[in-house]
């Protein structure tokens, strides 16, 4: 038995719309036309433009330009779907016509046909509430859109700040518990100078702390908001007071700190402040990235790596070998900040592609950005809870490696030079010998000074190892 339907009509012609559809007609046309990735809006994105058809109503009613009834008909159905009623009803795929007009009647359907049911109308009827005429009074696609992708990132910022706070406080506290550890350190993956543990992690909170400044920093630059600009940027059939109006009210609803925009042609033909946005995300998943492989790399083993820390044991690491327990979380992470560079790329060559008073690219924009801090967000938890809070250090094997460093031969040289001290690094390899053992044995520098000079922990502070200028200390030996 077929679904029952009503009959819609657009500029196109007349269609067959599900009776109980709360969209309506340029809805599934563009369902229809757009069967793409087989996704559904992200909440962000629908929760954003509901809010400026609540907020464009209030106005309007203030303005007198919309009659009351109609107007509070149009909150209404705009809070009950804020309320979370509705959300099957918003079903454009992602990647659909450009500028995003196909999400806006979306929108614009869905408040217009509950709207009417509210003051007893029937959905399709289309009156006394018109989701042209009315819910989308004074409005174009091409200043709400725009508006909606600033007021849907800075709706999850907090959480995406918090997330980052949480796990760069995280990262400093393993600084301050793993400060007493002294390990090998590591330039171009080989032996180099002596680091405390303490120290790498300190470091790992900085990136993030810095990464997140440049993110809060980008995202200022989205409070400025085009709303009021109409089709081109110009404000035609809106008025005047409107601008003012509506962000007054897109505060209020919001409880997001909003400025209303100076150029609004500039912000509807630009999407250089989301592009930047995306791209200080991007440079947070860049060193969150390395962070994740360093973990992989000092995680290594248990005996055949390095071993200098443990991660929380998540979920068995093979499903042939028993036993086996890998880095689970640190790889999601690096997978991750892998997609949040390719979706910032997406963003950087649509905001790129937009042409005269418009970027039509905005759909994808959107999509990629709130993807972006979505899931940069989930990750930065995760790895906070599941991994970071849970990481001990193997001691005894960061103690054993740094002994092993052939950089140890650095202290040595301000008292013996350069190409002695590299003498003894290759001698100590080949050898297989400490090179605290060889100078003892070699009589490289006075037996008084060689703990002194070759005090691991004074390596990873500012100063010359033992306290020597290089012409004080004596030189015991220059022979291999």
């Amino acid at each position: 038995m077929a679904a029952a339907t009503r009959t819609e009509k657009d500029p196109l012609g007349p269609k067959e719309v599900p009776a109980d559809a709360l969209y309506g007609v340029q809805t599934l046309r563009a369902k229809e036309n757009f069967p793409i990735s087989g996704l559904a809006p992200l909440w962000p994105f629908v929760m954003a433009q509901v809010w400026i058809k609540k907020a464009a109503a209030m106005t309007h009613k203030t303005t007198g330009r919309l009659e009351p009834k109609i107007a509070d008909a149009i909150v209404q159905a705009a809070d009950e779907i804020l309320a979370g009623k509705y959300t099957d009803q918003f079903i454009v795929d992602p990647y659909q016509a450009g500028a995003g007009t196909s999400h806006n009647m979306n929108v614009n359907e869905v408040i217009a046909n509950r709207a009417n049911e509210i003051l007893g109308a029937p959905r399709g009827a289309y009156a006394p509430v018109h989701p042209n005429d009315h819910v989308n009074m004074a409005q174009s696609t091409n200043d709400t859109i725009p508006t909606n992708i600033r007021l849907a990132c800075l709706s999850q910022l907090d959480g995406y700040v918090k997330a980052f706070e949480g796990l760069r406080d995280a990262l400093a506290a393993k600084g301050k518990e793993f400060d007493h550890i002294v390990k090998a350190g590591r330039t171009h993956l080989q032996d180099a100078m002596p680091i405390r543990l303490g120290q790498e992690f300190n470091a790992y909170a900085g990136s993030i702390d810095r990464g997140l400044r440049r993110a809060k920093e980008a995202a200022d630059y989205l409070r400025d908001l085009g709303i009021g600009g109409s089709a081109v940027g110009t404000g035609v059939t809106v008025e005047k007071e409107y601008p003012d109006l509506i962000v007054r009210n897109l505060r209020d609803i919001t409880r997001l700190d909003l400025r209303v925009g100076s150029d609004r042609i500039q912000l509807m033909q630009s999407m250089g402040d989301v592009a930047g946005f995306s791209a200080a995300m991007r440079v947070l998943a860049v060193d969150l990235s390395k962070i994740a492989s360093d973990l992989r790399i000092m995680v290594m083993g248990p005996r055949t790596g390095i071993d200098e820390i443990v991660l929380p044991a998540v979920q068995p690491g093979s499903s042939i070998m028993p036993g086996k327990i890998n880095p689970s979380i640190p790889e999601m992470v690096n997978q991750v900040c892998f997609q949040v560079m390719g979706l910032d790329t997406t963003v950087s060559i649509s905001a790129e592609h937009g042409q005269l008073e418009l970027n039509v690219m905005m759909p994808v924009i959107a999509f990629n950005v709130l993807l972006s801090m979505r899931i940069m967000t989930n990750t930065a938890i995760v790895l906070n809870e599941k991994c970071v809070a849970g990481i001990t250090a193997n001691e005894a094997m960061c103690a054993y490696w740094v002994e092993r460093s052939a950089a140890l031969v650095t202290a040595l040289m301000p008292v013996i030079g350069y190409g002695r001290a590299a003498e003894l690094s290759k001698q100590s390899v080949k050898e297989g010998i400490l090179v605290r053992d060889l100078v003892k044995r070699d009589q490289v520098i006075p037996a008084d000074q060689i703990d002194n000079v070759l005090d691991l922990r004074k390596m990873t502070e500012i100063g010359i190892p033992g306290g020597a200028s290089g012409k004080e200390a004596p030189r015991m030996s220059t022979g291999g």
